[in-house]
């Protein structure tokens, strides 16, 4: 991480140079936001793994109006690409797994990975007995790194504290350590992988692949090899706007469910750990490492202050967002009232009636500039650390949505779940 800053601020003095030698006085934030650092970025991240390339991960998600096109073009490949392990370290870590004679496991398997991301890489096989399946093998030491990947992003995050956010890293830190540590056990992943197909069935929208058990380890997760392209197809000109509405919808929906109904929800919401089945028009769900239980108890006061901004009854949504630890009890306005403007903001989608334009709505960039406006003029309290991985799932949510160019009535696809009592 050391070398990766070294290197992004010697292309920040260079691209500085080159503008002085054209005449044109440089901006820190445009030579520091370079083309040339977006694939520094990008390409170093990919070679740490792990927390770190899955923070680039989290960063591509953000879009246009976040980060400048540049960085996002290159982070963008951190979805489904990275450096793939070298044969002998892929076999070393297969040996490990199932044993010296691993190779009779399978009538073939290829060692070119058709995914490489933050923690894993998929290889396609076919089991002894004829079984199609993906194996997705985890990068050796991947598991043993969390801590100390953790730890000096806390730093990263740190050194970019220039905004008068009271952001509790410590916390952070060790809510991701958490999650990233259940991220890394494949048979937590397998169980969560099971118990969503049998939520989900195989009748609506949605296909979970099976989990073989035979052929999955602690680092080593079988599941159904499953047709499918990936969800961006569906920004391609000739997809109706109906088809990347319905999907977008089938996104939301599903939130909604994971959230008030069955309170457990996968989130990392990476457009790679899905796809699209053009011919049955289904999404197939690929990861479920990243799955959190959501207390009833927490959940109702998200049902409450959803019910709250519908009614706008300013009152209602001061109180639940005090019990969410959103604010404190005694809270100094005007901040208070900053964090309610926010709130109202972020969930436009919900207050919104008729269809809502995902994309056209620069919802995102208008959130970032009243969290900036407000940090500036009077601080901002940051999340409690627990809503973390809920966030991602929420933000990463919208963004799929905007990807898609899709236009929701999300407020009508709500409201059955907020007219539901526990």
């Amino acid at each position: 991480m050391g070398m990766m800053a070294s290197e992004l601020a010697l292309g920040s003095a260079l691209d500085g140079a080159r503008q002085w030698v054209s005449g044109r006085r440089p901006e820190a934030a445009a030579t520091l936001l370079s083309a040339r650092n977006a694939q520094v970025l990008a390409r170093e991240l990919s070679r740490l793994r792990g927390a770190a390339m899955k923070l680039g991960q989290m960063l591509s998600l953000q879009g246009d109006e976040i980060l400048p096109p540049e960085f996002t073009q290159a982070l963008s490949i951190l979805g489904s690409q990275g450096y793939a392990m070298p044969a002998a370290q892929l076999h070393g870590v297969l040996g490990r797994e199932y044993g010296a004679g691993w190779r009779r496991l399978f009538a073939s398997f290829d060692e070119e990975p058709i995914a490489a991301a933050s923690i894993g890489q998929v290889h396609r096989a076919t089991a002894a007995d004829g079984r199609e399946v993906v194996l997705k093998v985890q990068y050796p030491g991947v598991a043993r790194s969390i801590d100390s990947d953790v730890d000096n992003l806390a730093t990263l995050m740190r050194w970019l504290d220039f905004l008068p956010l009271d952001l509790d890293v410590k916390g952070l830190a060790a809510e991701a350590k958490r999650q990233l540590r259940l991220e890394a056990d494949y048979e937590q992943e397998a169980q969560h992988a099971e118990r969503f197909k049998k939520l989900l069935g195989d009748a609506g929208d949605f296909v979970v692949p099976r989990v073989h058990r035979d052929l999955s380890t602690r680092r080593i997760l079988a599941l159904d090899f499953v047709e499918g392209v990936p969800l961006e197809r569906l920004q391609d000109p000739d997809v109706p706007q109906r088809e990347r509405d319905r999907v977008g919808r089938a996104l939301e929906a599903l939130l909604f469910r994971e959230l008030f109904d069955l309170h457990y929800m996968q989130t990392d919401p990476n457009p790679a750990n899905y796809l699209y089945q053009p011919d049955t028009g289904k999404i197939v769900l690929l990861d479920f490492g990243s799955t959190l239980e959501l207390e009833p108890a927490r959940v109702e006061r998200y049902r409450d202050i959803c019910r709250a901004l519908m009614k706008d009854d300013e009152a209602g949504i001061r109180r639940y967002a005090v019990e969410l630890g959103y604010l404190s009890e005694d809270e100094p306005e005007p901040r208070g009232s900053g964090v309610i403007e926010m709130i109202r903001l972020v969930c436009e989608p919900l207050t919104h009636r008729g269809a809502y334009d995902f994309s056209g709505s620069r919802l995102v960039a208008r959130a970032r500039d009243l969290g900036i406006d407000l940090a500036l003029r009077h601080g901002l309290p940051t999340p409690p650390p627990e809503t973390a991985f809920l966030h991602r799932k929420l933000v990463g949510n919208f963004m799929l949505c905007a990807m898609l160019r899709a236009h929701i009535d999300a407020h009508a696809l709500i409201m059955p779940w907020l007219r539901k009592q526990p």
